[in-house]
């Protein structure tokens, strides 16, 4: 495409006649941020329209019970980065909503951005604001019960610090997590150490009466936590990269909230293996004089999952069940499709069973509900728009209609839209209609074209083969873009991406389309998924510091040996083994023994055998698996003892596990 600043009066009228007036007034495109656009501002100032900004009860909700806060928060790690901070969102707090920002997200983000310690009712408190997740204290006979963990040690252990400058010095008596994911989970070592859990093989009642801490969590936590956060975990760090914004600055055209807080903390994530798992329904216990009562909820937002009554108290602890936002039924950074019908049904059944008393409800996110009639309204809208979701995607379903038609039919009833705490910060309707559908259909739409579609390079390649001119493509995206067009003109240009990663223009434009839909998202997951891969087409990602995508954290540490092998196997290149099969003693120091047949490069495993004629005997501590999947040499010499056989079949067994990168591309081929 050429520039037209350059040319003469009159042989800009004698080219008028030839091109459109839009096509001169266009320029190249640049890698500059751009403003929001008219057309986009139109689109946000519709939202004030929409929702009632004069109702303040979320607001009011979001500031009760304020106890005490630092004036500026930043959280640093031992090396002195900063892993967290408040001060990065300074400039939300008091501000309106510029054009380049939908204006409930940034409501959102506001009530986000209040932190500190709060009273949720007598005796139970909440430290909000440190954390993508919330800090609970339970008080109890000899000491405090905690819900709940954050995502790392030092938020964990900074929101500890904060609580214990005005309660005391807390005894945690008990740990209650509520759930698989690592927000939960991740910031145990900032609370408690190895040497402070009880012993798993007491009873509930003698871990408490030890005086050690007991982690209590549902039935399945384990295997839920090592499934969803380590055999896929590479993949889903860097997806999480943009559901999250973690390479974008924080401000009016960056990032915002994420709708179930601000944002995920960089620290360091800790992990213990639990002492008591709640297995029935319904658990009634005492934990050091306080009356709680479990409910399990599987399978809703995490595959284990549980709330948590105290009746004494009528407080009831929703976990992540109830968030005041519309919740993700499938998450953007990939995770197995929860079950819309099962989730509204588990918060029925929690109003069925504990409603009529409960005078507050809280939760690992945002921030509590008080008094019964608002609670009951809070508990019965939230169940009702997932089971909205779950029968008219159904019943659309049942009419023919694909997932793609049904997302852009669905339409929550207007009484429901208009609630704000069932607002679409996080998940959103159009992709937990999606979601649905893959649960009950999987990714066919029945279209036998859509069998064996060309991969997308190749796609994009015959399409620029048939649309000829990729100038004038550019030129018509361009006149879209300035019709308001801006999912059409992403898509068009990023399909001339893919035909041609080198196509300046096609990525400078893609990326301002992609930044107009970001401005407008309301799902701040959206708006950082947008704005990311705006960032990466103007920018690369050579720039990214590259490290190991290969699983080696505490978490991954904790898995037992079965789960080890399933990794490895995962990382295992059939390819380089397609031609081989062999056996391997597997003699683990600190497990059973395992039978490893590694078959035309596939690895299957025996627990409790060995052979006695086996190609290979290794022996190794049950952590070696993971080195060895790792190509990691010093935790291979560190933790495999020995290696009996075929030297070179072992150097060969070794180089077919693979070495993943972190920061494979998205947005481009």
């Amino acid at each position: 495409m050429k520039r037209l600043a350059a040319i003469t009066i009159c042989s800009a009228m004698l080219i008028t006649s030839v091109l459109p007036s839009a096509v001169l007034a266009q320029e190249e495109c640049s890698s500059e941020k751009k403003p929001a656009t008219a057309v986009t501002k139109e689109i946000n100032e519709e939202v004030y329209q929409l929702l009632d900004f004069s109702d303040t009860q979320e607001e009011e909700f979001a500031a009760r019970g304020f106890i005490s806060a630092p004036e500026s928060l930043e959280i640093k790690n031992d090396n002195g980065n900063v892993i967290w901070s408040q001060v990065d969102y300074d400039f939300v707090r008091g501000q309106d909503a510029p054009d380049s920002a939908n204006p409930s997200l940034w409501r959102n983000t506001q009530l986000n951005a209040v932190y500190g310690l709060f009273e949720v009712t007598e005796d139970i408190y909440q430290v909000r604001g440190y954390d993508v997740a919330n800090l609970t204290f339970v008080r109890s006979e000899n000491g405090w019960i905690i819900l709940d963990c954050m995502s790392n040690n030092e938020s964990a252990k900074a929101a500890l610090e904060l609580f214990e400058s005005e309660m005391g010095e807390a005894h945690i008596v008990a740990v209650v997590i509520s759930h698989a994911h690592v927000d939960h989970y991740g910031g145990i070592g900032g609370l408690v150490s190895q040497e402070d859990l009880a012993d798993s093989s007491l009873s509930l009642e003698e871990q408490i009466a030890s005086g050690k801490t007991a982690i209590i969590v549902p039935e399945g936590f384990v295997d839920a936590v090592m499934e969803e956060n380590v055999f896929v975990g590479t993949a889903m760090k860097r997806r999480s990269m943009y559901q999250y914004g973690l390479a974008l600055g924080k401000g009016k055209q960056e990032s915002l909230s994420v709708g179930i807080g601000l944002t995920v903390g960089q620290g360091e994530v800790g992990y213990v293996n639990p002492t008591f798992e709640v297995t029935e329904s319904v658990f009634e216990t005492t934990i050091d004089g306080v009356k709680a009562v479990f409910q399990l909820t599987p399978d809703t937002e995490s595959p284990a999952e549980m709330n948590t009554c105290f009746p004494e108290k009528k407080a009831l602890w929703m976990a992540e069940n109830c968030t005041g936002t519309l919740h993700n039924l499938y998450t953007l950074r990939g995770a197995q499709i929860r079950d819309a019908n099962g989730w509204a049904r588990y918060i029925t059944e929690a109003q069925s069973l504990f409603g009529d008393e409960v005078e507050v409800v809280f939760q690992s996110h945002n921030w509590p509900h008080w008094g019964n009639d608002v609670i009951q309204e809070y508990l019965t809208n939230t169940a009702a728009v997932y089971k909205f979701i779950h029968d008219q995607t159904l019943l659309y379903i049942n009419q023919g209609y694909t997932s793609t038609e049904i997302a852009s039919m669905i339409k929550l009833p207007e009484s429901l839209e208009k609630v704000w705490y069932t607002r679409q910060y996080y998940g959103t309707l159009k992709h937990n209609v999606k979601a649905v559908y893959q649960k009950y259909m999987g990714w066919y739409d029945a279209n036998p074209v859509h069998l064996d579609e060309l991969e997308p390079s190749a796609y994009a390649e015959k399409l620029v083969e048939y649309l000829g001119d990729t100038d004038k493509v550019l030129e018509m995206a361009k006149e879209d873009y300035e019709k308001g067009e801006y999912q059409w003109v992403a898509q068009i240009t990023n399909t001339l991406v893919y035909a041609d990663p080198e196509n300046e223009q096609a990525r400078f434009l893609c990326a301002d389309a992609l930044e107009q839909l970001g401005y407008q998202a309301e799902s701040g997951a959206w708006r950082n998924a947008y704005l990311t891969a705006a960032f990466e087409l103007r920018n690369g990602t050579d720039f990214y510091q590259e490290k190991s995508g290969t699983v080696a954290g505490s978490t991954a540490q904790n898995m037992n040996a079965q789960t080890m092998l399933d990794y490895m196997g995962i990382m295992m290149d059939t390819e380089k083994l397609e031609d081989k099969s062999f056996t391997i003693n597997l003699q683990l120091t600190d497990d059973e023994n395992y039978l490893l047949k590694i078959h035309h490069g596939v690895l299957l495993y025996y627990a409790g055998e060995q052979d006695e004629n086996a190609d290979l005997t290794i022996r190794t501590k049950r952590t070696g698996i993971l080195a060895i999947a790792a190509r990691n040499e010093e935790g291979i010499s560190k933790l495999v003892e020995s290696v009996e056989g075929d030297e070179k079949l072992y150097k060969t067994f070794c180089d077919s596990m693979t070495s993943l990168q972190s920061y494979f591309n998205i947005i481009e081929p």
